[in-house]
Parts: C-alpha cells; sequence; structure tokens
C-alpha cells in the first residue's frame, strides 16, 4: 500500500476582518431622517426613557452638540451628560433640547391604558 506523500504545506494565516464601531449620527443627515429616527424610538420603545434621551443624543452629536448645547441654553459638558446612556434628563431639557434640534413632541391617542 502506497501511502501519500507529506506536503510541505503552510497553513494561510486567517486574516481579521477590521471592525469600525456604527455611530447613528453619522447617517442622520436630514431633519427628516432625525425626525424619524427619534419617531422610531418613540414608537418601539416608549417606556424607554434612557434609550430616548440617547436617541436625542445622537440627533444632537449628527447636528453638533456645542451648537445644540447654545441653542437649548446648556452647557456642552451637561448636555453629554443629560443625553448620555447613564443620563436622567429632566422633562424640561428634553423639551428644550427637543426644540434646539427643531423637533417638535406630539401626543396621539394610542388606545386603552394596560394595567
Amino acid at each position: 500500500m502506497k501511502t501519500p506523500a507529506t506536503k510541505n504545506t503552510r497553513r494561510a494565516k486567517t486574516v481579521k476582518p477590521r471592525t469600525t464601531a456604527y455611530d447613528v449620527a453619522e447617517h442622520l443627515r436630514t431633519p427628516e431622517e432625525m425626525a424619524a429616527y427619534l419617531d422610531a424610538w418613540l414608537e418601539d420603545a416608549p417606556e424607554d426613557g434612557s434609550g430616548i434621551a440617547r436617541a436625542l443624543g445622537d440627533i444632537a452629536r449628527a447636528k453638533g452638540m456645542a451648537q445644540v448645547a447654545r441653542d437649548a441654553g446648556l452647557s456642552r459638558e451637561s448636555l453629554y451628560r443629560a443625553l448620555s446612556a447613564g443620563g436622567n434628563p429632566s422633562f424640561a431639557t428634553v423639551l428644550k433640547v427637543a426644540r434646539a434640534l427643531g423637533l417638535r413632541l406630539h401626543a396621539q391617542a394610542g388606545g386603552s391604558p394596560t394595567a
């Protein structure tokens, strides 16, 4: 019985793909896209106040955090802190930021509340 000839083969070096962090703020270009993004958060996660605040932060970063802070009458640092993952902005801050972003919040009847 013949034995197969052993080849001196090199293992192909596996190349790890490079990944970059996805930043939604880089993709929010128009006021309509910004409004649709916030509206999606309000629709899909209406009780996730932290997520909605982060969405406002994403939109603020897309527009320019320093300018949004000036327009809202807040310091840039306090705006970053309020709209961060651990932030807990007051409703007054949310309204100021929404106004500075050129967004309006509106109410819509949503059916009967669940107990």
